[in-house]
């Protein structure tokens, strides 16, 4: 599959001559595809029965026409470019337009005020950004943790929960549901709060909400640690499910937390990953960097496999804790431009995630059907976890 387009028969390999930063990017691409196509599939049947859509005569199309629409589709959610949504051809041979001064200002995505704008924010009045992530104040278990986690997140390690995750189904249940399940998790990493995961969930979501962020924006804010649900089944510990991501594979950068933790990481020692580059290459694009694996990376895969969230979205979720990134400016020598573009939509968000954090309980009952309506609208109603 290029660009959309099914390849012939007669053309290469896909994989051959990839280079080794880009080959992992390239398996874990086609195999999360084949997995959307199933799941497409899946409720396509659910929802046609027998008689409606299917490939039996009268029907819609064949099944190959149906796959590559469905692929197809995926390739197209990326949004227009301001040059894509300008240059219309004329409805009719011969019709005339008038040319229009267009800056990117003008270009409503949403139908809605520009969501990217957080000047106006009620969550960030009267907020002192410096009494976050304190981490010279943070609990022993905050300590603890890191140095557990920058020990044993290695490359090796890394691919294998690759492969390990996509090798089963941990469970099935709606969205709200997992989140109640989530309830029973106290991330140790958190130096910011106590409080449960559903009531950080909420706490991120109304804050959204009460900025008038669109619906999608709101959704990724209510679901973007739903992630962290990994602990519960393939989990070696909280370790490879919580705290600040990191690319693996290259130089550990100083600016992340507890950066002296990494003595005790055997990539630290290897020539291969302890280079600036290490197996990467200059702006090679972080889609082709493995972070270190945990609930970012796993709800992302999940949501772009079976939800319609927005690509701005699906980026939100899975960089949402890469901080050595979005707040302190490392790694972008491996950045490409749209990395650029999408840096500004993770900072963006996380003001929302890590802002909203206080010791204000919503009452969840009286939250719950505005939630179920906004999960229902971007999520099936049971999800593969």
């Amino acid at each position: 599959m290029n660009n959309g387009k099914v390849d012939k028969a007669e053309h290469p390999p896909k994989y051959q001559n990839l280079d080794s930063c880009k080959l992992l990017e390239k398996i874990d691409e086609d195999i999360q595809r084949l997995n959307r196509l199933k799941v497409k599939l899946e409720e396509t049947a659910r929802r046609g029965g027998n008689g409606a859509g299917g490939n039996e005569a009268g029907g819609k199309g064949t099944v190959k026409e149906e796959e590559e629409k469905v692929v197809m589709d995926h390739y197209k959610r990326k949004p227009p470019t301001v040059k894509e949504a300008t240059n219309q051809e004329p409805e009719e041979a011969g019709q005339e337009t008038t040319p229009v001064d267009i800056t990117v200002d003008d270009v409503d995505t949403d139908d809605e005020p520009d969501w990217r704008d957080n000047s106006h924010s009620i969550l960030m009045k009267g907020v002192d950004p410096a009494q976050f992530r304190r981490y010279e104040l943070a609990y022993d278990r905050v300590k603890d943790f890191y140095r557990e986690q920058h020990s044993k997140q290695t490359v090796a390690y890394n691919i294998q929960a690759r492969i390990n995750f996509k090798t089963k189904v941990r469970d099935r249940m709606h969205v709200w549901d997992a989140l109640v399940k989530l309830n029973k998790l106290l991330d140790e990493s958190d130096p910011d709060t106590e409080l449960s995961q559903i009531d950080h969930a909420l706490q991120t979501a109304e804050a959204i909400r009460r900025d008038h962020k669109p619906r999608w924006f709101q959704c990724v804010g209510l679901i973007h640690d739903l992630g962290k649900l990994l602990y519960f089944y393939d989990s070696q510990g909280q370790w490879d499910v919580v705290g600040d991501t990191f690319p693996v594979g290259c130089r550990f950068s100083k600016k992340i937390i507890y950066h002296d933790y990494f003595k005790g990481n055997p990539d630290s020692k290897n020539p291969l990953y302890n280079t600036k580059y290490g197996i990467y290459s200059r702006h090679c694009g972080l889609d082709n960097v493995m972070l270190s694996w945990g609930h970012d990376e796993y709800m992302y895969n999940l949501a772009r496999e079976q939800s319609t969230l927005p690509p701005e979205g699906l980026y939100m979720i899975r960089y949402h804790s890469f901080y050595p990134w979005h707040r302190e400016g490392a790694y972008k020598y491996l950045m490409k431009p749209e990395d650029a573009e999408m840096l500004k939509v993770v900072q963006t968000f996380n003001p929302y995630d890590l802002y909203s954090k206080s010791e204000v309980r919503y009452r969840v009952e009286e939250l719950k059907p505005y939630y179920l309506d906004l999960i229902d609208e971007f999520f099936p109603s049971v999800v593969e976890f």
